[in-house]
């Protein structure tokens, strides 16, 4: 029995709809810390000082469907964006699809879980702070490098 390959193995990025883009997202929360970038070396720092609509619990954004009005420096992740963007975490599943490495093992489409973002040490929430207003001077004391996955575990 041939089996059809998964959508994001055979589409490129600007070819998804709608329900497979957003699905591409594993809901780990990197991309909702806020990020500085090096002006010598043009490098993204992380913080741990997480966007104010980022559930710490969940990692997923409180308010999707409005961040862009309630956020406004909130960036709508589109084909296009995900080319420009330098500050998008090396895990990120966007990012992992435009530089041809496909999908981490920890992804829920190839798992089958949403759990195994966390089990795999890329979810934020263990880490992550609330920015709760915290003024931009104050982001270079919050500085976070971020884990990388763990392995994937044996069966």
């Amino acid at each position: 029995m041939d089996r059809k390959p998964p959508f994001w193995d055979v589409k490129s990025l600007d070819d998804m709809s709608r329900e497979e883009w957003e699905s591409l997202c594993d809901g780990c929360g990197r991309c909702c810390l806020n990020k500085l970038e090096d002006e010598d070396t043009g490098k993204f720092l992380y913080t741990r000082a997480a966007c104010k609509l980022l559930d710490l619990k969940t990692c997923r954004c409180m308010d999707y469907a409005n961040r862009q009005a309630l956020v406004s420096d909130c960036v709508a992740l589109t084909p296009e964006a995900v080319r420009s963007l330098g500050w998008l975490p090396e895990t990120c599943a966007y990012r992992r699809l435009k530089e041809g490495r496909g999908l981490a093992w920890w992804h829920p489409l190839v798992s089958g879980r949403k759990e195994t973002v966390f089990e795999a040490g890329i979810a934020v929430h263990r880490g992550a702070r609330a920015e709760g207003g915290m003024p931009a001077e104050d982001l270079l004391d919050h500085l976070w490098r971020l884990p990388k996955a763990r392995r994937k575990p044996m069966k």
